[in-house]
Formats: structure tokens, sequence, C-alpha cells
């Protein structure tokens, strides 16, 4: 049975998606579209690549130049006719992810949450840095407390260096004629705020955003029907396996494995499964790194990897 809330879903997209297409391939950036279009403006886990007193093998590849720096997992929203754009979290590399959004200028930021890869980026819009002016900050109800309620976040709301916006479960902001924005709560590590992803509605694609979320079976919300109703789904690719981190208790950081999505995957059409771009890779994860051979893999399975540049129309 179709839940409720994928109901809700399918009902506002079937307005702005005129058809499901399988995702198309990256545009090249140094020939940005005239139209509504979204931007991975980067791939990696909370920490980036390198990671922070990393010794293991992909950090090492990294200093050893066999590898490029991955920013932080990121989506922009880019609407050139009136060089507007909207982030979605703002990261640790918010300065090189903003001068790559130049010549538009940033509206606002939909936080998925209060994990430190997902909101720190606000600090740069401080008077010590920007001195940013009325930047709309799009929070879910206990992430809005914790902004207006803790230092430093507070004093960008008290100097209006931002403006904090209020967004709920399954209601939707609408941005302007040709955009709005879905948002849904996922269950995560919600230690100090709840989680949310978010669905993203341009005139004739839409594209689902989950870069964070405990196993998908933890979810009241089938992912598969979720997919099934947008144009793209960047989703949770964490970790490959759960032999990523020997010695780590998984349970107590848990996301879905590359390897469990595509098995629950497996069952979508091919149109469906070429949907699927995972992002977020941890350090760890072979996925980060140019050239490995699970990359191939995990595309001759029919789904896709994000990658930091890449642009689809929305």
């Amino acid at each position: 049975m179709i839940s409720r809330q994928v109901l809700v879903f399918c009902t506002l997209l079937v307005a702005c998606s005129v058809e499901n297409q399988p995702a198309q391939e990256a545009i090249d950036q140094t020939q940005p579209p005239d139209q509504l279009y979204l931007q991975v403006m980067g791939i990696a886990q909370d920490g980036g690549f390198p990671h922070a007193d990393c010794q293991k093998a992909n950090c090492t590849r990294y200093y050893q130049g066999l590898e490029e720096k991955k920013l932080v997992s990121c989506l922009a929203v880019v609407d050139p006719r009136q060089s507007k754009a909207w982030m979605f979290d703002a990261t640790p590399s918010f300065t090189e992810q903003l001068h790559n959004l130049e010549p538009n200028k940033l509206q606002g930021i939909f936080l998925t949450h209060g994990h430190i890869g997902h909101y720190t980026g606000l600090m740069f819009l401080g008077r010590e840095v920007m001195g940013s002016k009325n930047i709309d900050v799009y929070a879910m109800p206990r992430m809005q407390t914790f902004l207006a309620e803790n230092g430093p976040w507070s004093q960008l709301a008290d100097l209006q260096n931002i403006i904090i916006r209020p967004i709920q479960d399954s209601t939707t902001v609408e941005l302007s004629d040709q955009f709005s924005v879905t948002a849904l709560e996922v269950p995560h590590r919600d230690e100090f705020t709840e989680t949310a992803g978010y669905i993203i509605s341009g005139p004739n694609k839409s594209a689902l955003f989950i870069p964070d979320i405990d196993k998908w079976e933890k979810w009241e919300t089938d992912i598969v029907e979720v997919i099934n109703a947008v144009d793209y789904a960047f989703v949770d690719g964490s970790f490959y396996d759960g032999d990523e981190l020997p010695g780590r208790d998984m349970s107590e950081i848990p996301h879905p494995f590359i390897v469990e999505s595509t098995a629950l995957f497996a069952k979508l059409s091919e149109t469906d499964k070429a949907k699927v771009h995972f992002i977020h890779f941890n350090h760890t994860n072979p996925l980060i790194l140019g050239g490995h051979p699970r990359k191939a893999e995990v595309r001759q399975m029919g789904f896709n990897i994000a990658e930091e540049g890449q642009i689809v129309i929305l």
C-alpha cells in the first residue's frame, strides 16, 4: 500500500514532472544552461576528502597526488534568468562552493540536519566573514530551535545575517513560479535536531535529496515508491559495505550501505535505476576515488554516482 506521505509527494510532482526519463549525463560546466538547473556542489561525507588525521589508503592516495580533493556533500539550484541560487546544506566547503556558484547570488539555504557537515558553513555568513544580509535559512522545527537558542548561530539571526524560515514535514515552499521544495523528515541520529530530505521540483523535472538516513527500512515511507515519483534521486551512499571501518561498531553510525541499497533498488526498472545517484561518500568509501573498479560495477548495475560539478535540468 502506498503511504499517505508518498501520495502527497506524487500529487505535488504531477504538475512539475512531464515524464520520468533516465537521468541525463552531466553538462559541461563551462557552458551552464539558460534554464533552471540543479548542480552537485560536493560529494563527500561531513569531514570532506581528504579527511582530518587520516592515514587510510584513500587519503594516502590524495597526498601522493593520485586523487583530487572532494568537497562536502551539497546541491544547489540555480535560476540563471535571475542570477539566483539556493543551496541545500551549508557545509565546511562553503567558501569554494559559493565561489563555484558565481555569478549567481545566494538567496537561501535549506538545511537537512545538525551534523557538522550540513550546517556549520553558516559561520561564513557572519560578520567575521561575509556579513551577509537576510539570507533565508530554511529549517525544520528542532533545527530552527537549535539555531535560535545556541551561539554562534543565534548571533547570525540577531544580526539579521540570516532569516530563519520555519518549514514542516510534507509541506512545500514555493520559491518562484518555476521552483518549489518539499521537506520530508527521515530517521537519522537526531542528537540535536531532526533530519530532513527534500524533493526539489522544477518546471519539468524533480529531484530527491537525502544525503543522510539510517537504514531505509526505518523510514515509514517506501524509498522505492519515492524514486518512482521523481526524475533524479541523490541518496545516501556514505559506506560501501559493513567492512569499511574495521574495529568500528557500524550500528553507532547507521547508514544504508551501497550494497544494501543496490539490492533493494534491484526491483526498479532500468529507467528508475538510472535516476539513482549515490552521494555523501565517507573518506573510506571506494566510490569517492576517481577510477576505482567499484564505480564501474555500480554503474553496470544501472545506477549512477554523483560527481562534483554535475548539472541536471529541472
